[in-house]
């Protein structure tokens, strides 16, 4: 089970940290102007993207592996649980957005500024504290 679980955190802390860099990436996209970085920014952005993503698969794998061996029967009546899975079901929505993103800048369609992306870079950080404190605390 320990192991398990240092798996989850370890997985979890590569998807973090790939996933806390790629906005920063969509900001220096959207300021720039030169064609030739922009470029070179797309190709960062995807292999960022495709590396993380494995990331992702495995922090759930092992994240939903330890719910189902102990965590749904010991917390299922508690709403700490509830609200951190609801949480990470937003995390995914908001990788796969990212990819989305991806695809736009790759095309030239950009639809938003650097500042929206600087706020947009922000909303795992917010996730990770919930998840986090959620998970050690269980105030719910």
């Amino acid at each position: 089970m320990i192991w398990l679980k240092a798996l989850h955190i370890i997985f979890m802390v590569a998807w973090f940290a790939g996933i806390f860099y790629l906005p920063r990436l969509f900001v220096n996209h959207a300021m720039c102007d030169d064609v030739a970085v922009k470029s070179q920014l797309a190709i960062m952005e995807k292999k960022l993207y495709r590396f993380i993503t494995p990331w992702m698969v495995l922090t759930l794998i092992f994240g939903f592996w330890l719910l189902f061996d102990y965590a749904w029967q010991a917390y299922a009546d508690t709403w700490w649980l509830k609200i951190k899975l609801l949480l990470v079901a937003v995390l995914v929505i908001y990788h796969f957005y990212c990819g989305r993103v991806i695809n736009d800048l790759a095309a030239g369609k950009n639809h938003h500024s650097h500042v929206w992306f600087r706020w947009f870079n922000e909303f795992p950080v917010f996730i990770l504290f919930a998840v986090v404190i959620l998970a050690v605390v269980k105030p719910l």
